[in-house]
C-alpha cells in the first residue's frame, strides 16, 4: 500500500502515508493497527492542520481492512505458521551473519562542553540584540519569533555539537535552558539601551527601566493587562522557545549520534544486544573487531540509543 513502516512491537504496528508535493515530501496520515483480546483495531489519523478530513481516514481504514482480508485468504494454517516463524527469526536476528571485519573507528575529539557553552553565550548576545531591535521597532510577533529563535539555536548547536563531539543531553539541557533565559534577559537590556539612545534620554538604570515597565503595564490593542501581563508574556516566550527547541535539538543530537558510527558496527552491537549479551560482553565483542577504545565503544552504544530515539521521533504525530 506504499506506506512508510515506522514502528512495531508484539501487538502493535504503525505506518505513515507520504504525499509528494512540488517542494518536498511530507507525511499526511498515521495508520495504527493494534491486536487486543482477539480483535484488531485499525485507526487512521490526519497529520495536517485540516479541521475535517472529508472521510479520508475512514476510507483508508476500510482499504487497510480490505487489503488485510484479501492477503489473509492467500494463507492456510501452515503458511501462517511459517510466516510467524519467519517473523520471529527476523525479530531475533537469527539470519544475521556476523561479519569477519568491521569498518575502523573514525577519529573523534574528546567531548568538550566548553565549546557549546562559549558558542551559546555568543549566540545569546546576537539573538538578544535582534529581538530587542525588532521589539523596539514594533515588529515582534509572538509564537513566530519563539519558533525562529529555537530554530536558530538548533542550527548553531548542530555545528557546536559536531565541533565539540559533546552529546551528553542531560548537561546540554542546562546549557540550553540557561541560554534561553539569557536571550530574553538580554532582549530586555538591549531594549533599554536602544530606547535611551534613540530618544537621547538620561540613563536611569536597567532595574528602574524594568520597574517603569511593570508600573506602566503590558498593553495589547489598547488593552492594558498590568504588570501581570509582562509576567505572562515572558513565561509564554520562555515556554514556547523551550518546547520548540527541545523537539529540534533532540532531532539534531540524534542525527549526529547516529551519523558518527558506521551502520555495520551498530548492527553488530545491536545483534549481541538482542541475544541478551551484557554491556561488558558487547564491549568485548567490539574490541575483537577493532573497536578497543572505550570512547569509541561508548559512541556505538549511544548510536543504538540514537536509532531508538529516531524511531520515537518518527512516531510523533
Amino acid at each position: 500500500m506504499d506506506w512508510d513502516f515506522i514502528y512495531k512491537d508484539s501487538h502493535h504496528i504503525e505506518a505513515k502515508r507520504k504525499e509528494e508535493t512540488l517542494v518536498n515530501e511530507r507525511w499526511t496520515e498515521i495508520i495504527t493497527a493494534t491486536y487486543k483480546n482477539g480483535i484488531i483495531l485499525v485507526q487512521s489519523e490526519s497529520l495536517g492542520n485540516e479541521i475535517w478530513d472529508v472521510g479520508k481516514n475512514s476510507k483508508r481504514v476500510k482499504l487497510f481492512i480490505y487489503a488485510y482480508q484479501e492477503i489473509l485468504k492467500t494463507f492456510d494454517e501452515q503458511a501462517l505458521k511459517e510466516l510467524e516463524n519467519e517473523t520471529e527469526k527476523k525479530n531475533n536476528w537469527d539470519d544475521y551473519i556476523i561479519p569477519e571485519t568491521l569498518p575502523k573507528p573514525v577519529k573523534t575529539k574528546s567531548p568538550n562542553i566548553t565549546i557549546p557553552i562559549i558558542g551559546s553565550l555568543c549566540l545569546s548576545l546576537i539573538l538578544g540584540f535582534i529581538l530587542a531591535f525588532l521589539s523596539v521597532k514594533g515588529l515582534y510577533l509572538i509564537v513566530l519569533y519563539e519558533f525562529l529563535v529555537a530554530t536558530a539555536i538548533a542550527f548553531v548547536m548542530k555545528y557546536l555539537i559536531k565541533i565539540s563531539n559533546y552529546t551528553d543531553f542531560s548537561k546540554l539541557q542546562y546549557v540550553l535552558g540557561a541560554m534561553i533565559i539569557l536571550i530574553y534577559i538580554l532582549n530586555q537590556y538591549f531594549q533599554y539601551e536602544l530606547i535611551l539612545n534613540e530618544n537621547n534620554l538620561d540613563r536611569i538604570g536597567f532595574l528602574n527601566f524594568l520597574y517603569i515597565r511593570f508600573t506602566q503595564g503590558f498593553t495589547i490593542n489598547k488593552i492594558n493587562f498590568g504588570w501581570i501581563g509582562w509576567i505572562i508574556s515572558w513565561i509564554i516566550q520562555l515556554g514556547l522557545t523551550g518546547i520548540f527547541l527541545y523537539l529540534k535539538i533532540i532531532a539534531v543530537l540524534t542525527k549526529y549520534i547516529i551519523g558518527r558510527v558506521p551502520i555495520e558496527v551498530v548492527d553488530f552491537a545491536y545483534y549481541h544486544l538482542v541475544k541478551e549479551k551484557s554491556e561488558e560482553q558487547i564491549r568485548s565483542e567490539l574490541a575483537k573487531k577493532g573497536w578497543p577504545d572505550k570512547k569509541n565503544q561508548d559512541e556505538v552504544l549511544e548510536a543504538i540509543g540514537g536509532w531508538q530515539n529516531a524511531t520515537e521521533l518518527n512516531r510523533v504525530k
